[in-house]
Formats: C-alpha cells, structure tokens, sequence
C-alpha cells in the first residue's frame, strides 16, 4: 500500500466520523434547547467550542447570538473546515481516490451521501432539519458498517479503524471538556436542569442507554465524567476507542513510535481518579490527552504517510 493511499483511508474515516459526531450533536443541542426555558442562557455558542471553529466563526464577524447563522456556519458553510458538509465533501474526496481499495457499494454510499447531504441541507437547515441530520447519522453508520463486514481486514482497513477512533476519542474529550466548563461550576440557574443538560451530553455520543445499564444510579456529572473517559467497552469512550487505536496500529509495520506515545495518553485515560478532580483538575487531563491525541496523529503521519512506499 502507497503511503499516500493509506492517508487517504485514513482521513476518510476521520471525515465520515466527524461528520456523524456533528450532525448528532447538532441534533441533540436543539432538542435541548427545545427542552430548556429561555431563562437557562444556553445558546449554540457551545458547539462552536466543541466543534473547535470559534475563531473561524469570529473571522465571519458574526453575532454568537444569531442562531440562525451560527447554525448554517456550523452544517452548511463550505469556509467553515469543521462544518458538516464540508466534512461530507472531505470524505468523499479521500474515498473517490482510494476507491479501487474498498467495496464498490461503500464507495457509492459515500458518494450518495454528500449528494443526500447537498440537496437535504441547502433546503432544510431551517425545515426538517432533524430528519436531514438524522438520516445523515443512519448513513455515517450504516458506511462504517459495510465497511466493517465486507472489506479485507488488512492494512487498508487498519488505517481506517485507526482514523475513526482517533477521531472518537478526540471529539468525546471536546465534548467533556466544554460540559466540564459549563455545568460543573456552582451556576445556580443551571442547577435544577443538570439532569436534563448531562442526559444531553450522554445522547450526544449516543451513551444514553449504555450508562443506563452500567451506571445504575441518577445520571450525575462526576459519573457521566467517568464513564466517557475510563469505560473499556463503549465505543466512544475515550478508553475504549484509545484501545482500539493501539489494536490497528499493532498490525501495522514500524508502530513503534506512534505506540509509545499513544501509551501515554492510553496511561492518563485509565489510571485517572475522576471522583478526585476539581474543575480544574479535569480541564488539565483533557488538555493533555488532547495533546497526546495530536502527537499520537503527527508520529501516525511520520511514520505511514511521509515516505512514498509500500506499506504491506
């Protein structure tokens, strides 16, 4: 495998994932807010923080208050590099230059979907949007699926496992990180919604149900904390996609560099007491595991997508 190509693979994962991760999360924050009174003060600045394009937002000189604008910045501005379709166009870009490398029919669904996504988003962004962004999830799925049970578990396939979790892990820490910042701290109109705003967070990487039935207490924060970091067995904790990583990447020629620091961040996700951090606390583990996550995608780059050779 060319190392170009395996870049390509990569990136495509990472691309259809982000785009689920943002159409699910913009479907959750609006049912939110349909769910909160007015007097709660929770807007759509907060998916600009996750979705880390604030200062791409501020470059538009627009009003965090305009929700209108704010939301059409985040699914449909092509400006935007962290926006949906723009995630949608990425994938779809990388999948039609490796597509001798897949299945015929995942690279038609990838290819269907930003069609989907092109006609859907332009008319709907204010009209049955909920629809449109739940159909956009299903597909993200249903890819992964196809992929998952009808492609060579080879090199190719590594790459592609590799890049998903990477980009798993990475958006569930953004997620905690910007939850931790607005609902841990003794904000007193937010207190009686902390239930209904934690369920939020749960449902925005579909733990809902999970939690449910391995935490089998009220839905707290230090325990919503806890289990998205540390669970071994839920896809998107962190942990469990962490895991996930070091199995692609233990397949893969020459991993050593890109193990050692995927160990550290792997060590910081396991062994962190979540019942013993303040606020502060947390916002500094998530800061170096996010740190840990770049470094682990730059040693990843070094070491399969610089060199122009054959990889296996």
């Amino acid at each position: 495998m060319l190392s170009k190509v395996a870049e390509r693979v990569y990136w495509m994962a990472r691309y259809i994932e982000r785009a689920e991760n943002t159409a699910r999360l913009i479907n959750v924050h609006h049912g939110l807010l349909l769910d909160l009174p007015a007097d709660a003060n929770i807007g759509w600045e907060p998916l600009l923080e996750i979705l880390d394009c604030r200062q791409a937002y501020g470059a538009k000189d627009a009003n965090v208050t305009d929700a209108r604008a704010l939301q059409s910045f985040i699914i449909t501005d092509e400006k935007n590099p962290s926006s949906l379709l723009r995630s949608l166009h990425q994938a779809r870009e990388n999948a039609r230059t490796t597509r001798d490398l897949m299945p015929t029919e995942a690279w038609r669904a990838v290819n269907e979907l930003l069609l989907f996504a092109e006609e859907k988003l332009a008319k709907e962004v204010a009209r049955k949007r909920h629809d449109v962004l739940a159909q956009i999830v299903g597909r993200c799925q249903a890819i992964n699926g196809l992929l998952a049970g009808t492609m060579s578990q080879g090199p190719g396939y590594q790459f592609l496992r590799a890049g998903r979790n990477l980009e798993r892990a990475d958006m569930t820490t953004r997620l905690i990180d910007v939850a931790t910042a607005i609902l841990m701290p003794s904000q007193t109109e937010l207190k009686r919604y902390y239930n209904t705003l934690w369920m939020a967070i749960l449902r925005s990487t579909s733990a809902y149900q999970m939690y449910r039935q391995h935490v089998r207490r009220r839905v707290s924060g230090p325990d919503v904390i806890a289990y998205l970091f540390k669970d071994t067995e839920f896809p998107r904790a962190v942990t469990h996609c962490l895991i996930e990583v070091e199995r692609s990447l233990r397949s893969l020629p020459r991993p050593d560099a890109a193990l050692a620091t995927l160990a550290k961040s792997h060590s910081r996700s396991r062994d962190a007491d979540m019942t013993t951090l303040d606020i502060s606390g947390i916002h500094r583990l998530i800061d170096d595991i996010q740190l840990d996550i770049a470094q682990v995608h730059a040693a990843i780059h070094a070491t399969w997508f610089l060199p122009e050779e054959t990889i296996a």
